[in-house]
């Protein structure tokens, strides 16, 4: 049973278009999400949540995308947080109960990882991190495409600690009122304007002992604070991409229905080309959500997929983004020269699917981690 219903992602739906046209936050849809308990949807019951699993947190994003794709994109990041308190947790990290009590006490977690030029992202931190002596850090640094800012209450960020013998990531929760950061009213973009992901600068936001989540090598690894930050990061914005897809094979099945020939003198869904359009993005999306479901599955099991975890995460949500891209394009071409004016839904969606193409796993690093598993590291000449 779904537990977003219908007429709550109607009234979401109604206002995706005011949000995008002002660019602004959806304070409303987060204040209705938080009403029905979305944000303690994905939090286990023992900790006073619905105990949804990430399989079912994941139909309801694509649902909710399908309403207003910004408002789930930026939603998305406190569920990622939420699944990554419980990745911990079942890997014996209890640092993991801390981000499930705080997401059981209504507060909203933000993501604070990327930063400026840096395509290493969670692998690696330009950021620095700064130990206070009593295990807590201070960090200095830039982030980018932080969803949420206007109203997270919590921000999962890291850092590189160079006090040590070798560099080390450091991973923690920022509490917003103890301040140390500058959020920049810089978020005028093509798309996905109502996440609202302001750039964040540290400037000595502080995070004490009981908020430092993990300290790790830098790279690629299978520490639960990585690994659970990685796999929903990428099942879950695979989810929301999928929502577009979908939403946008409903508008061209809506359109092509309506929309008369003046040459055959009968409605375009009869055209055999547009037909095949409209066939050939649902085709395209049908794919999608059966490896999603999978692979949330085979993740909240612990299935030992080995090395291949990494590339396969990463597959899933670039074939939902590039699926999801084709779809909404293939619905434009069925839709006609309306769908190019700026009122349009189709119009938003467009420009809504182009923000996947920005987000990490990039297609270059996507072939690159199938290369490196399938044949091995690039052997350099003697």
């Amino acid at each position: 049973m779904a537990f977003l219903n219908a007429e709550l992602l109607s009234r979401i739906h109604s206002r995706a278009s005011r949000h995008d046209a002002e660019n602004t936050f959806p304070n409303d849809d987060l204040e209705d999400l938080r009403k029905v308990g979305y944000l303690k949807a994905f939090v286990p019951r023992e900790f006073g949540g619905a105990g949804l699993s990430l399989a079912e947190i994941c139909r309801e994003q694509t649902a909710l995308a399908k309403a207003a794709p910004g408002t789930a994109l930026g939603i998305n990041m406190h569920q990622i947080i939420v699944g990554l308190g419980r990745h911990m947790l079942a890997k014996g990290n209890d640092r993991g109960a801390t981000i499930l009590r705080m997401a059981a006490e209504d507060d909203l977690f933000g993501f604070g990882i990327s930063e400026p030029s840096n395509d290493l992202v969670l692998f690696g931190s330009t950021t620095r991190a700064q130990p206070d002596g009593e295990g807590g850090y201070s960090f200095h640094g830039t982030k980018i495409f932080t969803s949420l800012a206007p109203a997270w209450t919590k921000l999962l960020t890291f850092g590189r600690d160079d006090s040590g013998d070798s560099p080390m990531s450091v991973f923690a929760i920022l509490d917003r009122d103890d301040e140390g950061f500058t959020i920049v009213d810089d978020w005028y973009t093509l798309g996905m304007r109502a996440t609202q992901s302001n750039t964040t600068i540290l400037e000595g936001a502080h995070a004490p002992a009981a908020r430092i989540l993990a300290r790790v090598n830098p790279g690629p690894s299978f520490d639960p604070v990585v690994f659970g930050i990685f796999a929903n990061f990428e099942l879950l914005l695979a989810a929301t991409y999928t929502g577009i897809g979908e939403r946008a094979v409903e508008i061209a099945v809506e359109t092509v229905k309506q929309r008369q020939s003046v040459r055959t003198g009968t409605t375009y869904s009869n055209d055999p080309d547009i037909r095949w359009r409209i066939a050939d993005a649902a085709i395209a999306m049908d794919g999608i959500y059966p490896q999603i479901d999978a692979l949330a599955r085979d993740f909240e099991t612990g299935v030992d997929r080995g090395f291949v975890w990494l590339p396969q995460l990463s597959a899933v949500k670039h074939r939902a983004c590039e699926a999801a891209k084709e779809s909404v394009e293939q619905a434009i071409r069925a839709s006609g020269g309306s769908s190019y004016y700026m009122s349009k839904e189709l119009s938003r969606l467009y420009r809504d699917v182009i923000a996947g193409l920005f987000q990490p796993s990039d297609a270059e690093s996507l072939h690159s981690a199938w290369a490196t598993f399938l044949l091995g590291p690039i052997e350099t000449g003697q």
